[in-house]
């Protein structure tokens, strides 16, 4: 019989202690550890592994080609699509439309002639099929299974024998032999094991879907993420219809490939042109605006940064970033008082990246401050131009990678001129540069 044992995991980072502690001692975080039981499971004596080490040139890498899912942007994150025997973790805020890009891949995998097995343990068969109907992916290939019993969902596994097996969401199943509650770190980390296990054994990829925390990261135990093969972030607004799909970890493929997707009526649609999409109800003439020209992943892509200012009552002035980084911001504005003579102390300040785009690289420090600068003095930016370039605390101007491919993107949408480092490489045809080497001369420039 197994003996019941009581432990303490970090939910961080999923290290065990025998008891509480304030802060967990393999990664350091404070108040993680959670009280759980587990039966403890003795070793089985004389067991051995089915595998064998063989030569690496035996190995046949092609049993491990990429099935294309259908979904173009998502085959495009993937490297070409799911691997067999792959696992997958997708995650993501309640409502991005997890569960809907999954359906609608396991219909286009379902009509290439693969079997498709949706464990829904959070709706019952009748939703997941009305949301079926309205995405026109009624398949007889793809099979719904409503449970949360980890035994159940492997037992309809063995007996189906899918291609692909989507499990939404990891969370919620649990297992029998695991004493604790859905949910919990023991149930999450186990759980998922099993999931490996299965995929491996039976070459089928899986697709796990999981929950996110108030900070956007993946919620349970780190160990999650360290036992899949991918993990993919769905990430956008639900007040917008942009939806962007990021990979953070892939063993098969890179993790520098950006998907897009615009909400409809019929589900996910993947964007061609997503700049034109985000400036596609752009102000000109008003102070505050200024295009950046990003990059997100491999792709460039422009997006609309604007700023306000207005007198502050406070005592300690409001600093708003919606889409930016709050400390990027708060460095921006330093520089831009002490560097370029530009004052905010009395102002309450407000700063946005338009259309649901998040953007956290320094490659767009320029354009940021050059909004600021324009709403402060109420000066509206030339329309047709864009700015790109890294802001040093000495108020420097340092050039950012692949410089001519987002100054390539701006000439290919009509934008004539660009703010750029002086140490920036040449632009394209058509697009003149206006090299500068601090933010004070940039300021100068744009504004003067």
């Amino acid at each position: 019989m197994s003996r019941i044992r009581t432990l303490h995991r970090c939910t961080d980072c999923g290290a065990a202690s025998p008891q509480w502690a304030g802060r967990c001692s393999s990664c350091g975080e404070w108040n993680s550890l959670i009280e759980e039981v587990e039966p403890a499971r003795p070793a089985v004596a004389g067991a051995r592994s089915a595998d064998r080490p063989v030569p690496i040139l035996e190995v046949d890498a092609h049993e491990w080609a990429p099935r294309p899912t259908g979904v173009g942007e998502l085959d495009r994150v993937l490297g070409g699509g799911l691997v067999p025997g792959s696992v997958t973790l997708l995650g993501g805020e309640p409502g991005i439309g997890k569960s809907t890009l999954l359906l609608q891949a396991a219909g286009c995998l379902a009509s290439a002639g693969a079997r498709c097995l949706l464990v829904s343990a959070e709706e019952s068969k009748q939703q997941v099929r009305l949301r079926a109907e309205r995405l026109g992916t009624l398949h007889p290939r793809v099979l719904l299974l409503s449970e949360t019993d980890l035994t159940s969902i492997l037992q309809a596994v063995e007996e189906t024998g899918p291609d692909v097996l989507v499990v939404d969401s990891i969370q919620t199943v649990h297992d029998p032999a695991v004493g604790s509650t859905p949910g919990s770190v023991a149930q999450v980390r186990e759980c998922a094991s099993q999931f490996v296990k299965a995929a491996k054994s039976a070459a089928m990829a899986t697709v796990l879907v999981g929950h996110v925390t108030k900070d956007g990261s993946l919620a349970g135990p780190r160990v999650l993420e360290h036992l899949v093969d991918t993990v993919l972030s769905f990430e956008g607004d639900r007040h917008h219809a942009l939806r962007l799909l990021r990979s953070t970890k892939h063993r098969f493929a890179s993790t520098g490939e950006l998907g897009l997707f615009e909400m409809a009526g019929s589900g996910l649609v993947g964007v061609a042109d997503p700049s034109r999409l985000l400036l596609g109800d752009r102000t000109t003439g008003v102070a505050g605006s200024t295009v950046v020209p990003t990059m997100e992943g491999h792709r460039p892509l422009l997006v609309e940064v604007q700023a306000l200012v207005s007198t502050s009552e406070l005592a300690m002035p409001r600093r708003s970033a919606q889409g930016l980084d709050p400390g990027r911001l708060s460095l921006l504005l330093a520089v831009l008082s002490r560097r370029a003579g530009v004052a905010f102390g009395k102002l309450d300040v407000y700063a946005s990246a338009v259309g649901g785009v998040r953007i956290t690289e320094p490659g767009a420090d320029l354009g940021v401050a050059l909004a600021l600068a324009s709403a402060a003095a109420d000066v509206p930016i030339a329309p047709g131009l864009v700015a790109c370039g890294e802001v040093g605390l000495a108020g420097e101007l340092r050039q950012v990678s692949h410089t001519p491919r987002r100054l390539a993107e701006a000439a290919r949408l009509g934008f004539s001129e660009a703010v750029v480092p002086a140490s920036a490489p040449d632009g394209p045809p058509g697009l003149r540069l206006r090299r500068v080497a601090s933010l004070a001369e940039a300021v100068a420039t744009t504004l003067g």
